[in-house]
């Protein structure tokens, strides 16, 4: 259940921060989003990668670069929403199908293999949850309307249980379950690093961004 219902909270969460304390994309939604990479990264390189690699199937290796390059093209039409970006006209009211359909597949992909590697659901929600407060910020911000902004996030927020619901009632996909899980290492590969290296202007680390990537990383290993 917790796999269901974790992701929608992070969502609301992050909709919540918004709605209540009405953030802008600074310093501390920097730090928070280099937090979430390096627990992402940690997440998938301490125990995800492991437990797929310790199967039979000898193309692994092919099937997490078709992840990356997966990613790569999502975020030509997501514009790289998914690692904190938001590029698309404030003045616009129409809903922004190609960003929605990108993310939806992403986070469709994501869930298929929450319920078969314990620790990845904690990696997931602490990923969506920045994203989650970017996107409501610039919601608030657009002139979109605020029903169709909650429409938005409410099925964003839908797409990671949808994935969980798939992987565990559809045949095909436990068929090609590693497969699939080798493509959701190779997205989350990408959007990890890409977090890492721009969550500060410049690219250039500083302590207080160092230390908190040690702190995920730390936390992540004990999980």
């Amino acid at each position: 259940m917790q796999n269901i219902v974790l992701p929608i909270l992070s969502v609301v969460l992050g909709y919540l921060v918004v709605l209540v304390l009405k953030p802008k994309q600074n310093k501390n939604l920097k730090l928070l989003l280099a937090f979430s990479g390096a627990f992402l990264l940690s997440i998938t390189v301490f125990s995800f990668l492991p437990e797929v690699y310790s199967t039979d199937n000898n193309h692994i290796g092919i099937f997490i670069m078709m992840g990356i390059l997966l990613q790569i093209i999502l975020e030509f039409f997501s514009k790289g929403a998914e690692h904190g970006h938001v590029h698309i006209d404030k003045e616009a009211v129409v809903f922004p199908w190609l960003l929605f359909i990108s993310l939806s597949i992403h986070s469709v992909l994501e869930g298929v293999p929450i319920h078969a590697h314990d620790s990845l659901i904690y990696g997931i929600i602490i990923h969506k949850l920045p994203v989650a407060i970017i996107l409501a910020t610039f919601f608030s911000a657009s002139k979109m309307s605020k029903t169709k902004s909650l429409l938005f996030l409410l099925l964003f927020a839908l797409m990671t249980p949808l994935g969980v619901f798939l992987s565990t009632n559809f045949s095909i996909i436990e068929t090609y379950f590693t497969e699939i899980s080798a493509v959701v290492i190779g997205i989350f590969l990408h959007i990890s690093t890409t977090i890492l290296f721009e969550s500060n202007e410049g690219h250039k680390f500083n302590i207080t961004k160092l230390l908190t990537i040690v702190i995920a990383i730390v936390l992540a290993y004990f999980i």
